[in-house]
């Protein structure tokens, strides 16, 4: 899941997972969400894969860790990040905007 998609599918596939279950809080504020966690699994992913995941790519240039606009290019490319992410941009101005439609009435 540190991995991008294309280096985490094959392993995936290679330990028979069909499905994968990701929570994510960004609607409710869950702080307990998998990218919150998500640190973790860097870190053991780096433990096992060295040469593949390195800690510090996830951190901004400022030592940060970030999952919003300014996020590291390595989390942005993630698996975790893309399935936690993934079309939310869209459900999020569809919420702005039923709550802006909902406030006028």
């Amino acid at each position: 899941m540190s991995s991008s998609e294309e280096v985490a599918y094959p392993i995936l596939r290679k330990h028979d997972v069909d499905y994968v279950l990701v929570i994510f809080g960004g609607l409710i504020g869950y702080s307990g969400d998998d990218i919150n966690k998500f640190l973790w699994m860097v870190r053991i992913a780096q433990g096992v894969w060295p040469d593949e995941i390195q800690e510090p790519n996830y951190f901004t240039s400022q030592g940060e860790y970030r999952v919003d606009d300014q996020a590291s290019v390595t989390m942005k490319n993630s698996l975790m990040y893309k399935m936690s992410y993934y079309r939310w941009g869209i459900f999020f101005r569809l919420l702005v905007a039923f709550q802006g439609i909902q406030m006028t009435c």
